[in-house]
């Protein structure tokens, strides 16, 4: 089955909070699953009706919230075992230093720690504590416990605590763990690969205050990074200037100009089994760049000449066949015989595949959440109108097959 753009729409997730500050997350937590489709119920520990109520959760999900093993009208209607083998993933967050122990334990003498040992699903724990109870040997070995059953960690985020301390132990951002539990519920079928993913413009200088750029917003490229993670894959992530942030857990590289692109492609290429060209390099820099701000003089303006930036992809593709390389994927851009230019570009540059996309509409082109691409190898498919997200996933079931 090719994998979905969004691994946690239409998925049951239990969000299960325990007793600590950061609980007053979960509101969060649970409307970011909501925005991304999932059908979410809470469960929560007593102590953590100390820090948010019942009731905002209820709000939220349109769920009855389970709070008590004990209570015979919530047994009768929402037990703990409907819970629990109902749930596609239950996420534990925050999971405090208490509940990671009795966990480690097989305990189940609250709501939380019942419905975790009693689900089938994957379980996601996102720890929060103090910094001294983060870094207690016994908190280590209880993690390590659970980490060995196969349960999944997020965080925890280094910084200021409620505690006031600082270090270690600020549970994940409800983004993070929104993004670790779509990769929980990925298939790792690109487990162990190394793929390299460039992304976003190039700026090339005319002097301090003024560059030639393009109007690529690196959305593509980050959407494939953080598809390959999801997959289970190492990602090196070659970026120009973007307003993005990066996937968690990949390595960014941070360029601006296409000479920088081309050095730091070439670097991380060398042992990768894959390398995405999604960047829009400049095909042109100034040849000369000015140290100090051109300034107008008249009503004539200044002459500039062009030249040639390094063609990455070209270079990439070079002599393939007669060494290992990686499998090799461009991109074309197009506003008019988007696919008779792309095949010229496949068999010129040396790739495997060229993905293919008309620049000229206004939902597929630059600076938008949406594409519709063609991609191009031995097979010719279509990809309509789809979030890149979806859209990065289908390139990637092609790099996988040839993988």
């Amino acid at each position: 089955m090719p994998a979905v753009g969004n691994p946690v729409d239409g998925k049951s997730v239990v969000v299960a909070i325990a007793g600590g500050i950061a609980a007053y997350k979960a509101a969060e937590l649970t409307r970011a699953f909501i925005k991304a489709g999932a059908h979410v119920r809470c469960a929560m520990t007593r102590s953590a009706q100390q820090f948010i109520g019942a009731m905002t959760l209820q709000a939220l999900t349109g769920e009855p919230v389970a709070t008590d093993l004990f209570d015979l009208t919530q047994e009768s209607e929402i037990g703990h075992i409907q819970i629990a083998d109902g749930a596609d993933l239950v996420v534990v967050a925050p999971a405090t230093a208490n509940v990671i122990a009795r966990m480690a334990a097989g305990m189940a003498n609250d709501i939380v720690t019942a419905v975790t040992l009693a689900t089938r699903a994957p379980v996601l724990v996102a720890p929060a504590m103090n910094v001294n109870m983060w870094e207690h040997p016994a908190t280590a070995h209880n993690l390590s416990v659970l980490v060995a059953r196969g349960v999944h960690v997020v965080g925890p985020g280094d910084g200021f605590l409620a505690c006031r301390w600082t270090g270690p132990g600020r549970m994940a951002e409800p983004a993070d763990i929104v993004e670790a539990a779509c990769h929980v519920l990925t298939d790792s079928d690109l487990a162990g690969r190394k793929i390299v993913v460039s992304a976003g413009p190039t700026h090339e200088p005319l002097d301090p205050v003024r560059f030639i750029a393009n109007r690529s917003s690196g959305r593509m490229g980050f959407a494939l990074a953080r598809a390959a993670l999801r997959r289970g894959a190492q990602v090196t992530l070659v970026s120009g200037p973007v307003a993005l942030e990066p996937p968690a857990g990949v390595t960014l590289v941070q360029v601006t100009t296409a000479r920088q692109m081309e050095a730091s492609v070439v670097r991380f290429s060398r042992g990768a089994d894959a390398v995405i060209m999604a960047a829009a390099v400049a095909d042109f820099r100034p040849r000369d760049e000015s140290a100090q701000k051109i300034k107008k003089r008249g009503r004539s303006a200044p002459a500039m000449e062009l030249v040639h930036n390094p063609d990455i992809l070209a270079g990439l593709g070079k002599g393939r066949g007669r060494k290992r390389t990686p499998v090799l994927v461009g991109f074309a851009a197009e506003t008019n015989n988007v696919v008779a230019h792309a095949k010229k570009k496949l068999v010129a540059k040396g790739c495997d595949l060229i993905v293919a996309n008309d620049v000229s509409q206004s939902d597929a082109g630059f600076d938008v959440s949406t594409n519709r691409v063609v991609i191009i190898g031995t097979e010719t498919e279509r990809v309509e109108l789809a979030s890149k997200d979806e859209v990065a996933q289908r390139i990637l079931d092609r790099v996988a097959k040839l993988l």
